[in-house]
């Protein structure tokens, strides 16, 4: 097939003519050295020329292929991601994070028409989730991939169940965490409050789909109301329960609208570190809590989730505007990579951090905190350095709100649980277990 001079050949063909399997040609693509279009009907297309090309040039040798793994939950795109199509940023700003949550685990459209949709809420931030009710599971349910099927009960409402506060849920794990230090990282006790509640759940290796779900809104709501409280919340949603937990002081309407954002804008992001992680111990079968625990794991590595920490230490050692210059110099000269800047994905800008900032500055636009996080950007825009990124924006929020230290890696988590969860799902349906293979470099085998 052709079109304005270009020959379009289909993904069979052309990993024919290179002599290669489906999978190394869809690596070539993720590292750039093919690219693709699709065709109306979604099948991937290949420039005929540019085969041909490659094929004289010879296959790439420089790494070994990729591993790729098909997912119907998340795509990037060139600023942002998108979730099971839906753009992520327009979430963040007309849905709450319960319902995005929903939707990646099921990808059912009536999500988006529960009472728990914050509709408008950027533009009026007045609106509060409306909470939902009971983890209710029915044994009656028809069987999934685990056998035994357990699935919530009154399915036409299920996206109103089960994200409301639950003494018994998080009592145990409140009782677990009395010995811990004081100053014990957020991150360390949500991965304390994960296995306690696992430990507590006689339901977990229940693994069809809506009982995984429900173990996300169990999971989700316990991981927020078990830690330690710092003020009674103002309301039933996730969003308004971990302000109580992360902030001593009330929130104003806009900054909690800050916060179900970020909710959503970190709710999944593709095969991230920790999601591969998670997906992996997925495929061995391990239960949601488990495969919870191999993402939290991961998660705080200084390149992953711990990235949004040490962006909250940059920011907090710029103590007013005129600061931020020797703050960045002495990074600059120390080689160290700034926090909060660069994206190995969005090389022109994370669209993420744009809206979060966004809505932080008209939440709080004479904020100190917030001159201090401009005074920042501007100087490493001065610079020529990489663009800001979520994290970046994260700290602008975490220090605007006035948040307790390790905000961003709790929040993080508990957003990142739902996107954690969606991939277990496709990895239980899949059934087979995700087997990476080495290019052993070591001494030769005698």
């Amino acid at each position: 097939m052709g079109g304005l001079g270009v020959e379009w050949i289909d993904a069979a063909t052309a990993a024919e003519r290179l002599g290669v399997k489906p999978a190394t040609l869809y690596a070539y693509v993720s590292r750039g050295v093919l690219k693709r279009r699709h065709s109306e009907d979604r099948r991937s297309l290949f420039d005929a020329a540019e085969i041909e090309q490659l094929v004289r040039r010879g296959r790439p040798r420089s790494q070994p292929p990729e591993l790729v793994i098909e997912s119907g939950i998340t795509a990037l795109g060139l600023d942002r991601p998108y979730y099971r199509g839906r753009d992520a940023l327009a979430l963040a700003r007309t849905a709450d994070f319960e319902t995005v949550a929903e939707w990646l685990w099921t990808g059912d459209p009536d999500a988006f028409a529960s009472d728990h949709v914050a509709r408008s809420r950027v533009h009026a931030p007045e609106l509060t989730d409306s909470g939902v009710r009971g983890r209710v599971r029915d044994s009656e349910a028809s069987g999934g991939p685990a056998g035994g099927g357990v699935r919530d009960s009154e399915a036409s409402d299920g996206a109103a169940r089960g994200w409301a506060h639950d003494p018994e849920t998080s009592q145990a794990a409140i009782a677990a965490q009395r010995g811990l230090p004081e100053g014990l990282p957020l991150l360390d006790r949500l991965q304390v409050i994960t296995t306690v509640l696992g430990a507590s759940d006689s339901l977990r290796y229940q693994l069809d789909p809506a009982s995984v779900a429900a173990t996300g809104r169990r999971l989700i709501s316990g991981l927020v109301d078990a830690l330690p409280a710092l003020r009674t919340p103002d309301g039933e949603s996730i969003a308004e329960r971990l302000w109580s937990r992360l902030c001593p002081q009330p929130a104003t309407p806009a900054l909690l609208a800050a916060l179900r954002a970020a909710l959503v804008l970190l709710a999944d992001h593709e095969l991230a570190a920790s999601t591969l992680a998670a997906r992996v111990a997925a495929s061995a079968r391990a239960d949601p809590y488990a495969v919870v625990l191999t993402g939290l794991g991961v998660l705080g590595g200084p390149l992953h989730g711990g990235a949004s920490h040490a962006a909250e230490r940059l920011l907090a050692e710029v103590n007013e505007p005129g600061q931020a210059t020797r703050v960045i110099a002495e990074r600059v000269r120390r080689g160290e990579r700034i926090p909060g800047f660069g994206h190995s994905v969005y090389k022109n800008g994370d669209a993420r951090g744009s809206l979060l900032l966004d809505l932080v500055t008209e939440a709080a636009p004479d904020h100190e905190r917030l001159a201090a996080a401009r005074a920042v950007l501007a100087e490493v825009r001065r610079r020529r350095l990489p663009e800001r990124n979520i994290d970046f924006a994260l700290a602008a929020l975490i220090g605007v709100a006035g948040m307790v230290p390790g905000s961003g890696e709790a929040i993080f988590a508990v957003a990142r649980t739902a996107g954690w969860l969606a991939h277990a799902m496709e990895e239980y349906a899949k059934g087979s277990l995700l087997r990476l293979r080495a290019s052993y470099i070591g001494p030769l085998i005698r």
